[in-house]
């Protein structure tokens, strides 16, 4: 398993985070997924394939230290997060990199970290539409689109490229010793004037 030894913690999130978890978990990495503290059920997650699942409440004091312990002795955090959520909790990639840095960062969001849209949310269906692909998914060019459920924007173009983006840092840290912050995001923001 090429990614034996690599620690990896994912915070609870939407399909491309857990995907992406899953796919380092199936070449070999510890993934362990961070819950919230508040979900009152369990549910079966096929996303979750070879995880271990930890439920911290990081706005606590006493959450916050398990949360920074679990980053100072990883590889790589998986944030799910729109911008700006991690940093309300003086947890984003600066202040965790100051506890660990070679940490690698991995911000998983449908619009990136900056941007006119980066604070809108945001589901597969629209990332397929902006970026194109949509008008190409049907049996001809005159007949309505067909979405393929989740699979290209969200897992193809979001947790896929994200997982890809992790291993490159991950290489790239061979030779800096230093993590880095890979900002995936499902669609490149263009601004039409």
């Amino acid at each position: 398993m090429p990614l034996r030894g690599l620690q990896v913690l994912e915070l609870a999130g939407l399909a491309p985070a857990p995907f992406c978890g899953m796919v380092l978990s199936d070449f070999g990495a510890s993934v362990i997924r961070m819950d919230r503290l508040k979900t009152k059920t369990f549910h079966i997650d096929r996303l979750n394939r070879g995880k271990k699942a930890l439920a911290v409440d990081y706005t606590r004091a006493d959450g916050r230290n398990v949360f920074l312990d679990l980053c100072r002795n990883s590889d790589v955090l998986i944030d799910p997060f729109r911008p700006g959520v991690m940093e309300a909790h003086q947890l984003g990639p600066k202040d965790i990199q100051a506890v660990n840095e070679r940490l690698i960062y991995a911000r998983l969001s449908g619009y990136g970290q900056e941007g006119p849209m980066s604070a809108k949310a945001g589901h597969d269906i629209n990332f397929l539409s902006l970026s194109g692909v949509l008008s190409k998914l049907g049996p001809d060019e005159h007949s309505r689109p067909r979405p393929p459920l989740n699979l290209l924007a969200d897992f193809g173009g979001g947790g896929l490229l994200c997982a890809f983006g992790i291993l490159a840092a991950v290489i790239g840290r061979i030779s800096t010793a230093k993590g880095q912050v890979v900002d995936a995001k499902y669609v490149k923001q263009v601004v039409r004037r």
